[in-house]
């Protein structure tokens, strides 16, 4: 364990809080015109899903825990989880559904992930920032509106929903930000 000032604290970081594992969901610091600095932490108990909130000065400090980061490749979901392997050693591991969360939408086959392991648990799961999937589903366009300012809807497909520029049309491959799941641009293959 390492002690960092509360500001630091990013999404992802995994925080020793009253001796138990917290995984960082969010993190805000606020700076108020008057008054001190603050830094709200939402946070999941990794040992029972339980969310936590917490307010620090930005300036206090927390317990950062050190954990091994390794590279895994996901294979498949079952019902005890998503299931992946370490490429090298094709040692498998199963994570569990509520560790994973809503970005478990965007996991492909073999796509490469880094997961990060607390004493040989996994404690977090970073997807890769960018996936390219097949649009299956669009909106037609609507006369009189300008490529520049207007999106309409698409469906894509894994079952997602995200807006799309209107020239994007049913059948063509477009790359999303896994993180908030919004359209970067067409793909290039």
């Amino acid at each position: 364990m390492v002690k960092v000032i509360a500001s630091e604290v990013r999404k992802g970081n995994v925080l020793e809080i009253d001796g138990a594992l917290c995984t960082v969901m969010k993190a805000e610091s606020i700076r108020p015109g008057k008054g001190t600095p603050t830094t709200h932490i939402d946070m999941r108990r990794i040992s029972d899903g339980v969310k936590i909130v917490k307010s620090y000065r930005t300036t206090e400090s927390v317990e950062r825990a050190f954990l091994d980061e390794k590279t895994y490749n996901y294979l498949y979901e079952d019902e005890m989880g998503f299931n992946f392997m370490e490429p090298e050693t094709f040692e498998q591991i199963s994570i569990s559904k509520d560790l994973i969360g809503e970005q478990s939408i965007w996991l492909q086959e073999n796509m490469a992930c880094s997961v990060q392991l607390f004493e040989g648990t996994p404690v977090a799961i970073e997807l890769p920032a960018k996936v390219i999937l097949q649009i299956v589903e669009a909106e037609p366009v609507v006369k009189g509106q300008t490529a520049s300012s207007s999106y309409k809807p698409a469906k894509l497909e894994n079952g997602a929903r995200i807006m799309v520029p209107p020239h994007i049309e049913s059948g063509i491959r477009v790359v999303v930000m896994t993180g908030d799941g919004s359209y970067v641009e067409r793909a290039k293959d």
